[in-house]
């Protein structure tokens, strides 16, 4: 199945603009294209526009996706690379995640501490009104 440029996008949750970006600074192949000259994207091509978008929501800098996907085009004899550039990759993310969860135990002990300063405010007005 192919993919005009415009659902390519709509599947892929980037716009339009980026999957010309990526294009242009060549994270993405240039797409085949059809008998009009429009951009033709392929479950293939969509399958690593997942992965890209995965890769940037996990924070890789685009001069790593870049040197990635410049691997990934010369095949195989790269796999060791790319497998170290993910594993570097994901060492990151872990160390993020572990700030991440720090800061939202900060996060869940504060709202706690809201919450039972509510609590007690709530009882001293119930106090003061049956005082009253």
């Amino acid at each position: 199945m192919t993919y005009s440029i415009a659902q390519a996008a709509d599947r892929s949750g980037l716009s339009i603009d980026t999957l010309r970006y990526y294009e242009r600074i060549g994270l993405v192949d240039p797409p085949a294209r059809d008998s009009g000259g429009r951009r033709s994207y392929s479950d293939d091509d969509l399958g690593w526009l997942e992965f890209l978008t995965k890769l940037r929501t996990t924070g890789m800098p685009i001069r790593l996706m870049r040197e990635y996907a410049q691997l990934r085009r010369k095949g195989l004899a790269t796999a060791g690379r790319r497998k170290q550039l993910l594993y570097d990759h994901r060492t990151d993310v872990r160390q993020r995640i572990a700030e991440l969860q720090a800061c939202l135990a900060i996060l869940d002990y504060k709202i706690t501490n809201y919450a039972e300063v509510e609590a007690k405010l709530a009882g001293m007005t119930l106090v003061q009104e049956a005082s009253a």
